[in-house]
């Protein structure tokens, strides 16, 4: 019998607001949560959570329910964790790995030793979702009015004049040196009109801008991180891509100025921690963003990065998008999210059913 005995928990993430994104609207994000107990001992629980990402994952546009179940099927068999294959399923690589290291200290959601749970907070960026160019302006000037000193933009699926329209009316408020600008373009240019749509974009004091073509068209991307109009960072580029084999050649090819690190799309910590090391190395800046995960896989990132000694602004605001995420210690404010230790986890199956 398998030393440890897992359980799925299907729980749908359900949008507070109406979530649109480059690859259309969203209003339920699924989520398995997976629970870890030693038969002897089932009370202590390490949770870990598989939140791949339709459209972007690369389990994300498969039967990744049936794969999930079939897999931690063959683990309570006892089929051995080490020889099992998660190239295809970094979401379940990512659960498995946190819900470990949470069953491994006590099943009490602090996965090692951290300054985040002991009351450091984590500056974090705050994003500006998709909507009318009016609503994303208010939206911005809002969450720099509560604090955020970095504003994220999703950038490159409305009118390009408008955007810029939309920085220049933010810029007003909020000038360079005040308020920091991220951009993400989901790789929605095209190659041969980022460069311009980047001049355009770099008059408003950018800090970075986020994949701007899509991934796999090295060359063209190699040139726009070389010409540095605007700091790149690498975010799709690195999905399914491994650190340990060919990131490195990647990222000398390349050149760019950040990368953007997924644990969920990237297949856990341990994988984020590789590319770390090739950042540091090759030094390349770099921050960690959750992928709407609930609070169960933003508190394991949240965690981890704040081992890191890196303090640029994380992409980890996240946890308020859900009208029925998991209660926890996890609170955005001013611009950081905290962990309050005072609060409780609700993790009992009352509180799980969606």
């Amino acid at each position: 019998m398998n030393d440890i005995i897992y359980e799925v928990i299907n729980r749908p993430l359900k949008f507070s607001f109406d979530a649109k994104t480059s690859r259309g609207n969203i209003q339920v994000h699924s989520s398995y949560l997976i629970k870890a107990f030693h038969p002897k001992n089932p009370k202590i629980i390490g949770w870990g959570e598989a939140a791949p990402l339709i459209g972007l994952s690369i389990e994300g546009n498969t039967d990744f329910e049936g794969k999930l179940n079939f897999f931690i099927h063959e683990l309570n068999k006892g089929t051995n964790l080490a020889e099992s294959d998660f190239a295809n399923l970094p979401s379940l690589r990512f659960a498995i790995e946190i819900a470990h290291l949470d069953l491994k200290n006590g099943g009490k959601q602090i996965l090692f030793d951290n300054p985040f749970t002991k009351g450091n907070p984590i500056k974090i960026n705050g994003l500006v979702w998709m909507s009318d160019l009016e609503k994303m302006l208010e939206e911005a000037i809002q969450k720099a009015r509560t604090g955020f000193d970095t504003i994220k933009f999703k950038v490159g699926a409305l009118d390009h004049e408008g955007e810029c329209r939309m920085l220049e009316a933010f810029r007003k408020q909020f000038p360079i040196g005040k308020v920091e600008i991220r951009l993400d373009a989901n790789g929605s240019f095209a190659p041969d009109d980022a460069l311009l749509k980047m001049k355009d974009f770099r008059k408003f004091g950018i800090h970075s801008i986020e994949q701007p073509i899509w991934p796999k068209q090295l060359d063209n991307l190699e040139e726009i991180c070389a010409q540095k109009i605007i700091p790149v960072a690498l975010d799709e580029e690195l999905i399914g891509i491994d650190p340990y084999t060919i990131g490195s050649n990647l990222l000398r090819k390349l050149k760019p100025q950040f990368l953007i690190l997924k644990p969920t799309l990237l297949g856990g910590l341990a994988i984020c921690d590789a590319w770390v090391k090739l950042a540091d190395n090759q030094t390349i800046g770099w921050w960690a963003t959750s992928a709407l995960e609930s609070n169960i896989g933003l508190n394991a990132i949240a965690q981890w990065t704040s081992i890191q000694n890196n303090k640029l602004p994380q992409g980890l605001g996240t946890g308020t998008l859900y009208q029925n995420n998991i209660a926890s210690p996890l609170v955005v404010e001013n611009g950081f999210l905290q962990y309050i230790a005072s609060k409780d986890w609700m993790l009992e199956d009352k509180y799980l059913k969606s």
